[in-house]
């Protein structure tokens, strides 16, 4: 069954198009510093929100109009749709990846063995999708915050038979993501936090947290699982406090642990918001510490203190979000994978299609510009003189750890003034960067 039948594959049109259902800037074969810009970018749907995001909210019901749900009243027959309607959206679109949680793809059952025969079914037909389409598998994670089981956490839980539940759940997860050809394996540690510490034994939960992830490093040997290990940062929401807060913490985490060799982090644009934070700062902060893995893309609100998972059409954000991936040097084995939804208001299928549409030209306009900037060295050659004092003299001693309290007194003691400040020339920047905007 097709839904899509009356909607051409979406084609590249240019900047100058006015058809919706066209890419205005994204050229999947176009070459950008050496690379094809669909390599650069690696553009992935999110199941959930796609293809089970109801637009329902606190205060309201669902809004989506979703014609292959309606169709039918079986879970398990509607999740069978779901996955023909899933491959037919990505060809459209010319998406090569997807992510899903095992709850997306599969009903929940009333026990784990049923849940896990729902999800062998449903499993089999995405393999058959995958080999007709060539579409591949970015990550795959377990749903692990939804069940009311878990509403003190999974990994986190005080009740250790939620913890065994949560373990059960992810190994069969981590088989199917396997099983797919998956790139890598996500943990977002949805409730792995507290609501108040007046009941909360935090050393035992994060070191059980710990247990959870090394038992599935283990296993991933076991099974011969390659793919890369990805942990999520996330300030709040749904905890008030969450121990994956930001990239900092996570990764003060993952070296407390000794898991800095088996994880990588997936930097989603709405969660470093929350945490106060800017995107290129938590991708930076990643970076320059070897672990950055893959990106939700997305943004947020800033008038709203919650995660509102919106559709990235922020050019200057996505400007820099690229910027910071090219200085690493790309993305491996992760993507841009958009964990976003319509807004409520926006129900339709076609609304589905359009959006995907306005995220995938967003990045890539943001790509043409940051490989400009980078080929130009705007902000590097600016970083090479304002810090050009330790690449000499005391600098290069002090870098070179060739001096301590001592020596440096020495060098100071006589100096009438000390006033070599290299001015930081922000506005500067910030202009030059608009006119690589404006062209």
């Amino acid at each position: 069954m097709k839904f899509y039948s009356n909607v051409e594959k979406i084609k590249y049109e240019g900047s100058k198009s006015l058809n919706p259902l066209a890419f205005k800037y994204y050229n999947p074969e176009e070459v950008v510093l050496g690379k094809k810009m669909k390599d650069h970018l690696k553009f992935s749907m999110a199941y959930w929100h796609t293809l089970t995001g109801m637009g329902t909210d606190p205060f309201g019901q669902a809004t989506m109009e979703r014609p292959w749900d309606d169709s039918l009243s079986d879970p398990m027959e509607i999740a069978k749709l779901r996955v023909e309607v899933a491959f037919e959206f990505m060809e459209k679109l010319g998406l090569e990846y997807f992510c899903f949680h095992d709850r997306d793809i599969a009903p929940e059952g009333k026990t784990l063995a049923e849940s896990n025969k729902n999800l062998d079914i449903i499993v089999d037909l995405i393999e058959a999708q995958m080999k007709r389409t060539g579409i591949k598998l970015l990550w795959g994670t377990a749903n692990l915050f939804s069940n009311k089981r878990f509403v003190n956490g999974a990994g986190t839980s005080p009740n250790a038979d939620v913890f065994a539940f949560s373990a059960a759940q992810i190994k069969k997860a981590m088989e199917i993501t396997h099983r797919l050809g998956g790139a890598g394996y996500t943990f977002w540690g949805g409730r792995e936090g507290y609501e108040t510490l007046l009941n909360t034994d935090m050393a035992l939960e994060q070191d059980n947290f710990a247990r959870l992830l090394k038992m599935a490093v283990s296993y991933a040997k076991e099974i011969g699982f390659k793919g890369q290990f990805y942990l999520e940062p996330k300030p709040k929401e749904p905890t008030k406090h969450q121990y994956d807060y930001d990239s900092a913490t996570v990764i003060s985490f993952l070296r407390k642990y000794n898991l800095t060799d088996h994880f990588k982090l997936n930097i989603e644009t709405n969660h470093a918001t929350l945490a106060g934070h800017t995107m290129n700062h938590e991708l930076r902060i990643a970076a320059d510490n070897g672990l950055l893995g893959s990106v939700d893309a997305n943004q947020g609100d800033l008038l709203l203190g919650w995660d509102t998972d919106q559709f990235p059409t922020n050019l200057y954000d996505a400007i820099l979000t690229v910027y910071e991936v090219i200085r690493a040097g790309g993305l491996t084995s992760g993507g841009f994978n958009f964990d976003a939804k319509v807004r409520r208001s926006s129900f339709t299928p076609e609304d589905l299609l359009t959006v995907h549409i306005v995220g995938m030209d967003t990045y890539a306009a943001g790509l043409r510009i940051a490989a400009k900037l980078w080929e130009d060295k705007v902000f590097e050659n600016n970083l090479t003189n304002r810090y050009r004092s330790y690449k000499e003299g005391i600098g290069a001693q002090i870098v070179n750890e060739k001096v301590g309290f001592k020596e440096l007194e020495t060098y100071v003691m006589n100096k009438t003034e000390v006033n070599v400040n290299e001015p930081g020339k922000q506005e500067l920047l910030e202009a030059i960067l608009n006119q690589y905007i404006l062209g």
